[in-house]
């Protein structure tokens, strides 16, 4: 499982004496842990590149935040986090591959196509973009 891999990591980042990448690894592990004790069964690798993704977006405004304060340190402290959780992320489908898997349904409406991303691309893609291309084509 994809959370095991994480652990390792941690254990790495650890020994490494690498705090940047321990912190974010360690708020990961920390979400799937509360995750996993809220009584709804026990995280899929989905549901661990959701806390990934989600984490990633947090990481992105509170880098934003750093650098209009003109605390580039601690800016380049939050890119080394977002980096190091990527790493354990699916490849992610480009703008292009997903005009051409949009172009390749027969059912072209916007709910078919989010319900056909969200069934066979989670976590591959980015669905606010897949929204906005499906409204294009």
């Amino acid at each position: 499982m994809l959370i095991q891999d994480i652990k390792k990591a941690n254990i790495e980042a650890m020994k490494a004496h690498d705090a940047d990448k321990r912190g974010a690894y360690s708020i990961v592990i920390s979400r799937y842990q509360t995750l996993a004790t809220s009584g709804k069964g026990e995280p899929t690798d989905a549901d661990v590149i959701q806390i990934i993704q989600k984490l990633g977006k947090e990481l992105d405004e509170e880098r934003e935040g750093y650098l209009k304060a003109g605390r580039e340190e601690s800016a380049a402290k939050i890119a080394a986090q977002k980096e190091a959780i990527s790493a354990f992320l699916p490849k992610q489908l480009s703008e292009e591959e997903i005009k051409n898997i949009i172009l390749g349904l027969d059912d072209r409406s916007i709910p078919a196509v989010m319900k056909h991303f969200t069934l066979n691309y989670k976590g591959q893609c980015d669905m606010g973009l897949v929204s906005r291309l499906a409204k294009t084509l």
